[in-house]
């Protein structure tokens, strides 16, 4: 290796560093945490949890507090997180951090994926039917080909 060459990031070298899941309080998503925190402490990867905030100009139109109800589902978000880590402090270590991004969910993981330099991205299956049809925010990161994305049921 050339010394131009060492300092380049290099995706998928011994397994993830990274592991990005995105969560945003649906039950696939809480599965989707669980399943990548787990691939993360048995990589010794750090779990970068990403919640998506989204923009919702019609509802701000409308005089509806978008932006404070979904500051709130962050911090409800955060505290779940919290815990669960406080309860298996001591039995499993995971290093995990907390990020939120503005937008809609695709290009919200999308944009984290990229910042924090994810080897892998887990995210929960949509529980929407619509997503049958139109596909769903997993299918369209699997289409990018970017990143190994795992699908939680």
């Amino acid at each position: 290796m050339t010394e131009q060459h060492s300092h380049r990031f290099e995706r998928g070298t011994g397994g993830p560093k990274v592991i990005v899941v995105g969560v945003d309080g649906s039950d696939s998503s809480l599965r989707a945490a669980a399943y990548a925190a787990g691939l993360a402490r048995r990589q010794r990867a750090l779990l970068a949890v990403v919640y998506v905030q989204p923009v919702l100009a019609a509802g701000a139109a409308l005089g509806v507090p978008v932006a404070g109800t979904t500051d709130e589902i962050a911090e409800d978000l955060v505290a779940q997180i919290r815990d669960a880590a406080e309860r298996l402090k001591g039995i499993f270590e995971v290093r995990w951090e907390f990020h939120t991004f503005r937008g809609d969910p695709y290009n919200g993981l999308v944009t984290a994926a990229d910042e924090l330099k994810a080897d892998a991205v887990v995210v929960g299956a949509s529980e929407q039917a619509g997503h049958r049809i139109v596909g769903s925010v997993a299918v369209r990161l699997v289409k990018a080909g970017r990143w190994p994305v795992t699908v939680v049921p």
